[in-house]
């Protein structure tokens, strides 16, 4: 009787320590949606999570960190430094991680950039009083383009930045992903503005379109559907979520000429769209819904054909929803082996530039 009580206890104690060691990693963390999820999961369980935002800019991030641990002073919150848009970035900081962790049980795919939106005036207001405002704010579908630059490793930014960064990334750990007899799970913060019409098989960067962000974020819905293909057997699962339309950085930025005063007349509108439609989430902590919802949830009962919705209702509830996205596994498998075959260019340039630099070094 002794002995049982012994091995009950040493069962309760080993998963106190299972739920003692969470690591949990979120890029993008210093603002927006990926801060409110920071925030979210301290207040859910400070003491046992080990939290780590990797974001690009070091300043905001410290930032970031002190208001987290205003809030919970207890808290394990590190940073680390990555911009997912550099290869070599990407690449030395899944080295630390893996230097500082041996696990990793939940990498939140979230940083993300629309750079130099094209916003159309004229069909923004027309778009006011039509029956198409609701579809309008929610996907930003009619009113945005964006003008898409390329990297200093010849890629084009958007694609780098919203998706191949974060694959190499997940490519890269692994060995703390990928653990026997545990599960781990990858998030991706998706959009209502992935659409399939945006997404070349032919041009998985983008080059030739004016689409890159809707293009990025419906390629990423496909990878999520692939890697669950290649890796569940592993432990490892994904999912995708929408954060619904949330006043963010990212979406100011949509409208920088825009005055101050507009976007002061424009929220009651915001919120009156609400009370008839339940995607207008509108504030991070709202959009951060689904996000935080996958956290406590199962992985492998989750629906690897969905995209978990961050909704509000009128009344300013909060629930996520799944639902089915357009797309299919041989589209999804296709583009999985052109990033691998992407990768293997990558990291063959990679080498070559290395070995330049230390024969000119000599």
């Amino acid at each position: 009787m002794l002995r049982l009580k012994t091995l009950c206890l040493r069962f309760v104690s080993s998963l106190e320590q299972e739920k003692m060691n969470k690591v949990v990693l979120v890029t993008g963390a210093n603002s927006g949606i990926g801060l409110a999820l920071c925030e979210r999961l301290l207040s859910e369980d400070t003491e046992g999570l080990q939290l780590c935002l990797a974001c690009r800019n070091m300043r905001r991030a410290q930032a970031a960190r002190s208001a987290l641990l205003t809030s919970h002073p207890t808290a394990q919150v590190a940073l680390l430094q990555m911009d997912t848009s550099s290869i070599s970035s990407v690449l030395s900081a899944a080295q630390e991680v893996k230097l500082r962790y041996n696990r990793l049980d939940y990498l939140y795919l979230n940083a993300g950039i629309m750079p130099n939106p094209q916003f159309d005036v004229k069909a923004f207001f027309r778009g006011l009083f039509s029956s198409r405002i609701i579809a309008m704010f929610a996907t930003g579908e009619g009113i945005l383009t964006q003008e898409d630059c390329v990297t200093p490793d010849g890629m084009q930014e958007v694609f780098a930045t919203n998706l191949f960064g974060h694959f190499l990334l997940i490519r890269e750990l692994e060995p703390v992903l990928c653990r026997a007899g545990v599960t781990s799970q990858l998030i991706w913060t998706s959009s209502s503005n992935a659409h399939h019409s945006a997404f070349n098989l032919e041009d998985i960067q983008h080059q030739r379109g004016t689409q890159p962000y809707s293009s990025s974020k419906y390629a990423s819905d496909l990878l999520s559907l692939a890697l669950n293909t290649h890796y569940n057997k592993q432990g490892l699962y994904s999912s995708v979520i929408c954060p619904g339309f949330v006043m963010t950085n990212l979406t100011y930025s949509i409208l920088p000429s825009f005055p101050a005063f507009l976007w002061t007349l424009l929220m009651p509108v915001f919120w009156l769209i609400r009370i008839f439609t339940n995607t207008f989430t509108l504030t991070p902590y709202n959009g951060a819904e689904a996000l935080f919802w996958l956290f406590k949830q199962k992985p492998e009962s989750l629906d690897p054909q969905a995209k978990y919705h961050s909704l509000t209702s009128g009344l300013g509830n909060n629930y996520t929803q799944p639902r089915k996205m357009d797309i299919d596994l041989d589209t999804s498998d296709a583009l999985y082996e052109k990033l691998l075959q992407l990768e293997t260019e990558v990291r063959k340039k990679l080498k070559e530039k290395q070995k330049e630099s230390a024969a000119r070094s000599q």
